[in-house]
């Protein structure tokens, strides 16, 4: 009982942690747009997206370099985009008076998010049978499969750096560009500080209760590390910028599937996921994206009643996965 409490104890302190360290980073990113005369756009889906997905980043490289557990990091990443699209634009919509989207968002962010989806579980599927020593059962990821993904995100930053080509910012804020980039890197290691707490919390609480780290990552760490994905958006959208508040979640996203995992198999060399456990979450959150896709295209708005259904359908997700990752569904199954 008293490693269930203090392990719960370090999740919320190093929620804490991440909390504050992305604020800083938050106020520093803004700024650094500003001066540099970003667009709203880029800045949403390319600068504040990073960062905000820096928690997310740190979770794959601390499980996979410290701890040797790369499928906890990719249960975080997995979990964080579900939370991603179904929590925050929920609660977003909640908060604010109307959260609006618009075609270029839906054309452009979105389909691109579609695509780091299906090349995501295409490079799964090809490290479980394309790969020597892949099986239906292991998966097998290696740098070239991770080149794959890391090449698509150059690609995505090609195509937001021609929109933004012909832009023209406003007048850059009077700050010191220098003092800024030092705050931004100061909060990215007080992030990845509270990253390693919450990594260890869950590996304790996945040896205290005998279930696979892959549930927490999908569950504790992805909640905990989405938060600063969380606190930007519902920011942006109280302040009426619904499109910084969407394009923060897509962006993040195909930062996270694009970027955050092949690193993580960079680092490690290779690494092996457990194919029939990343087939069904993959499912999910393709069953997600879908959902964000139709709700935020009908009207081009999100309402509340369409927010509480996000939340419940994640409610959904969590009952589901708990059952499944305890052998409860595989139980029924088998009857």
């Amino acid at each position: 009982m008293a490693v269930v409490v203090g392990s719960i104890g370090l999740v919320a302190v190093s929620t804490l942690v991440i909390w504050k360290g992305s604020e800083y980073f938050e106020r520093a990113a803004e700024r650094l747009s500003g001066f540099y005369g970003l667009p709203v756009a880029v800045h949403g889906a390319v600068v504040v997206a990073v960062g905000s997905s820096f928690p997310e980043l740190s979770s794959v490289i601390i499980s996979t370099v410290v701890h040797g557990e790369f499928s906890l990091g990719v249960g975080a990443i997995v979990g964080s985009a579900i939370f991603n699209l179904l929590v925050i634009p929920g609660v977003s919509a909640i908060f604010s008076e109307n959260l609006d989207s618009n075609r270029s968002l839906i054309h452009r962010d979105t389909q691109f998010y579609i695509i780091s989806v299906l090349l995501l579980f295409v490079v799964f599927a090809l490290g479980a049978t394309y790969v020597p020593g892949g099986t239906n059962r292991a998966a097998i990821l290696t740098p070239g499969l991770a080149l794959i993904l890391l090449a698509t995100y150059a690609v995505y930053l090609f195509l937001h750096q021609q929109d933004a080509s012909g832009y023209v910012g406003a007048d850059a804020p009077a700050i010191s560009p220098r003092r800024e980039w030092g705050v931004l890197a100061v909060s990215l290691v007080v992030i990845a500080v509270g990253v390693e707490g919450l990594v260890r919390a869950a590996l304790s609480l996945g040896e205290t209760f005998g279930t696979p780290s892959f549930l927490w990552g999908l569950t504790v760490i992805a909640a905990a590390t989405s938060l600063p994905d969380a606190f930007v958006s519902v920011s942006a959208a109280k302040d009426g910028d619904s499109l910084t508040s969407l394009t923060n979640v897509l962006g993040s996203n195909t930062f996270n599937l694009l970027v955050a995992i092949p690193v993580g198999v960079l680092l490690a060399g290779s690494a092996t996921i457990d194919f029939l456990v990343a087939v069904p979450t993959m499912g999910f959150l393709g069953l997600a994206t879908l959902v964000f896709i139709v709700f935020t295209r009908t009207g081009l708005e999100l309402t509340d009643w369409e927010a509480y259904g996000f939340l419940g359908l994640y409610a959904v997700f969590l009952v589901w996965i708990t059952l499944e990752s305890i052998g409860v569904i595989e139980t029924v199954r088998g009857i």
